[in-house]
């Protein structure tokens, strides 16, 4: 559920990616067609699916049995995008604002160890920069907890130092209930009001405490090939939750993108990685391909479920990729993905 430069060895944490060094004229790459198989093949996922939406239409292509391009699937930390859009339209609404303290919305709520909602902004939960013990540190991203229980795991741990870039599922969990106090609905019933049904993301939901995936759906495998495709989402909450599919991801990030979700101040906030020392954004982070070229998305990692979506900065062209497993063994098969589909032209 981590960024890719975020390195857990925890079931809902993101790979660390290492990049290779950018700008060269030498670099090429394959098709995402040709590099899915490998995900399976040397990457060690059940089976893998990627689509891919530009100018020049629609590609779909998987790789391994079971899947279909209709499938829904556990997002994981994607879930956070959609989080942190809904709470900087309430901050273009002028209902809360990014400088508030979490005090301000959830009084006494953050006490404990050295944590103090009074010293702790919106802004700070949203890039991350928090220092919020990370609570999926001491559950594994595999006990079911409410929002609230998730939190005091988190108090019993002191803080990291403030101001420094930390991820930490934590802090996506209070921003949810920062939303409900704010709202008085649920993250999920709001994110659904604002994002999912204007934008028809009929495949997209957040299911609670429901355990089962809707139809049609594949099956889900442990990194040690247990079936896990029954999971109870209440493992990761606000801050990975969500099912989706992979015509949903695509245009929501496509939309939020493009600028149809955020008027444009609060898009380039939302861009802005300067909080977090060039690591992430709000909801979002870069990834600067081999080429050059820097797309911006978010991937998501809950047991039985790996997603990436990545996009170029303008939203005319992304691509959203799974595995029905946990994770990717061989993590620079993704960076290869990536560049194989946005870096063609720079060949």
């Amino acid at each position: 559920m981590r960024p890719l430069r975020t390195l857990l060895a925890l079931p809902v944490a993101a790979l660390l990616l290492t990049l290779a060094p950018s700008g060269t004229s030498a670099f090429t790459s394959p098709t995402p067609e040709k590099v899915l198989p490998l995900l399976v093949t040397r990457g060690r996922a059940p089976a893998a699916a990627l689509l891919a939406v530009s100018a020049s239409g629609a590609r779909y292509a998987d790789a391994g049995p079971g899947l279909s391009r209709a499938d829904h699937f556990r997002a994981g930390s994607v879930t956070k995008t959609f989080i942190a859009t809904v709470v900087l339209q309430l901050a273009a609404e002028q209902r809360l604002s990014l400088s508030d303290t979490v005090e301000r919305h959830l009084p006494g709520l953050v006490r404990g160890a050295g944590n103090d909602g009074r010293a702790l902004t919106l802004r700070a939960l949203l890039t991350h920069t928090s220092g919020l013990y990370d609570f999926t540190a001491d559950t594994g991203g595999t006990t079911p907890l409410s929002p609230r229980q998730a939190l005091r795991t988190a108090l019993t741990h002191p803080p990291a130092s403030p101001g420094r870039y930390a991820y930490s599922n934590t802090d996506y969990v209070l921003l949810g209930l920062v939303v409900e106090q704010v709202t008085g609905h649920s993250y999920a019933d709001e994110t659904e009001r604002r994002l999912l049904a204007p934008l028809g993301l009929t495949g997209t939901s957040f299911p609670g405490s429901r355990t089962s995936l809707p139809a049609p759906h594949g099956r889900a495998y442990a990194e040690d090939g247990t079936d896990v495709t029954d999971l109870d989402p209440r493992v990761a909450g606000a801050a990975g939750e969500m099912v989706t599919t992979l015509a949903d991801l695509d245009r929501f990030y496509s939309a939020l993108l493009s600028g149809g979700l955020l008027p444009p101040r609060r898009l380039r906030e939302m861009l802005d990685t300067r909080t977090a020392h060039g690591s992430y954004g709000m909801g979002l982070f870069p990834e600067k391909l081999p080429c050059g070229v820097t797309v911006w998305g978010h991937n998501g990692r809950i047991s039985g479920s790996y997603v990436r979506t990545a996009a170029t900065v303008d939203g005319r062209h992304v691509l959203t990729f799974r595995v029905n497993t946990t994770a990717i063994a061989d993590p620079g098969l993704e960076l290869r993905l990536l560049a194989a589909e946005f870096c063609p032209r720079h060949q």
